[in-house]
């Protein structure tokens, strides 16, 4: 495996995990825009209906599947400006 790649993992388990919580807060403003709830519910939450957690669910997919595809692209992009190898 080459030098790059190797070095590349420790950056993108950080960019991971910086990206999730990123997107967490990002639903939470959205939801709270779209709906008036100060955040969005959890599947256990009582009184909630199906439809509200699964499109609470489906909007936090979106969010952290959208920003992750983003930072991890902009992330390899960045390695190969910088080294000239795509890193994954």
């Amino acid at each position: 495996m080459d030098v790059v790649k190797i070095a590349y993992k420790p950056v993108g388990l950080l960019l991971s995990a910086a990206t999730g919580a990123a997107a967490g807060a990002v639903t939470k403003r959205v939801w709270r825009a779209a709906s008036g709830d100060s955040a969005p519910p959890k599947a256990t939450e009582q009184g909630r209906s199906w439809s509200e957690v699964l499109a609470a669910a489906a909007l936090h997919g979106a969010v952290f599947a959208l920003a992750k595809a983003a930072v991890d692209r902009a992330g390899a992009t960045a390695v190969q400006r910088l080294t000239g190898t795509w890193p994954t």
